[in-house]
């Protein structure tokens, strides 16, 4: 059975909205899109390889398939680690309101999106990605679906936009895999869904 795994980049203080550019996600008037670009480097791009080379499939909220859409069929070097991997395997986009998705080897799930997922996992072979997405992620952690979370925390705070965790997140304690920073300061996690979390006390001896 594959793993679904969820690379989301993130702020400090935990905004994953727009990292990529001023107009790619102004939901609730949100004025700081573009903020990952200036940490772009040699260590981002070998980790972001890294991924890509595990890809098996990928799952992708609406907005983010629009936004993949929009930009990855135009790079067409088959030798491009991540355009070759996101235009040729399966893409699998999450919708209400899609009735078409052009992109090559594109499909829509709607319906019961849990157990569509869960079979999705049963039958791809290598990873099932989700990259951003957010709304799709939380949905999908809140089914206990998500099972590994690359968290890349960028060294700025917004104080505004979408929070990956946000209130009305399932409790669940996670376990980690592996961490590194880039040359330029982004600070990347990996974490493995380890159950719910465990609770005690610093109390002092009566």
């Amino acid at each position: 059975m594959a793993k679904l795994t969820l690379t989301q980049f993130m702020t400090l203080d935990g905004v994953c909205q727009g990292p990529g550019g001023p107009k790619e996600d102004t939901r609730g008037g949100f004025g700081h899109g573009g903020w990952s670009h200036p940490y772009a480097d040699d260590d981002f791009g070998a980790f972001i390889t890294g991924v890509f080379d595990r890809a098996g499939a990928f799952l992708l909220g609406r907005r983010t398939y629009e936004i993949f859409a929009g930009a990855w069929p135009r790079v067409t070097d088959e030798d491009d680690p991540i355009a070759s991997r996101l235009n040729n395997l399966p893409k699998y986009v999450v919708s209400t309101t899609l009735d078409r998705a052009d992109w090559h080897n594109s499909t829509i799930v709607s319906g019961n999106v849990a157990e569509e997922v869960a079979r999705l996992k049963r039958e791809t072979d290598g990873e099932l990605q989700m990259h951003g997405s957010g709304t799709l992620a939380r949905s999908l952690m809140a089914d206990g679906l998500v099972d590994e979370f690359h968290l890349l925390v960028y060294p700025v705070v917004l104080g505004s936009g979408l929070r990956l965790f946000a209130d009305g997140t399932p409790p669940t304690r996670f376990e980690p895999a592996a961490s590194s920073v880039t040359g330029s300061g982004v600070a990347i996690h990996t974490y493995r869904t380890a159950g719910l979390p465990e609770y005690g006390a610093f109390e002092l001896a009566e």
